[in-house]
């Protein structure tokens, strides 16, 4: 792959990542996102639950939102190779961490995110061609 693709890649994840954590980052923005997620998987019935959460992990829960935002902030402002080799390293253990906690009952909408993930991982992983006059 041509390195003007696999850096479009790492803005593609950033921007996945961005819209898909940001509402984790403060505690108001990720109890809505809890209660939208509860209220899809119940109504669509979907095994597997989001439990209420106590005060710890909804720390938990805005540490991850906080650090992943800035971390694709820092991807969309200075796009690098190194940074999706690590990213796509982050996002094989996202996707182990998934699957055990569906693997333990959480909801398997959880599955939907692992696909991107994955999809996500796999691609930042493929080689990318030495550009003509680059060491």
């Amino acid at each position: 792959m041509q390195l003007k693709n696999y850096l479009r890649i790492v803005r593609a994840s950033a921007w996945y990542d961005l819209i898909v954590t940001i509402g984790f980052a403060t505690p108001w923005s990720f109890a809505l996102v809890h209660q939208s997620l509860s209220q899809l998987n119940s109504s669509l019935g979907i095994a597997g639950e989001f439990p209420a959460f106590a005060a710890a992990h909804v720390l938990m829960a805005n540490l991850l939102g906080s650090i992943v935002t800035i971390w694709a902030i820092l991807r969309l402002r200075d796009t690098r190779m190194e940074y999706g080799r690590y990213d796509a390293a982050g996002r094989i253990l996202f996707s182990m961490w998934q699957l055990y906690a569906v693997a333990h009952g959480a909801s398997q909408i959880i599955l939907a995110f692992t696909v991107f993930e994955i999809a996500f991982g796999i691609a930042q992983l493929l080689p990318v061609q030495k550009q003509a006059g680059a060491d």
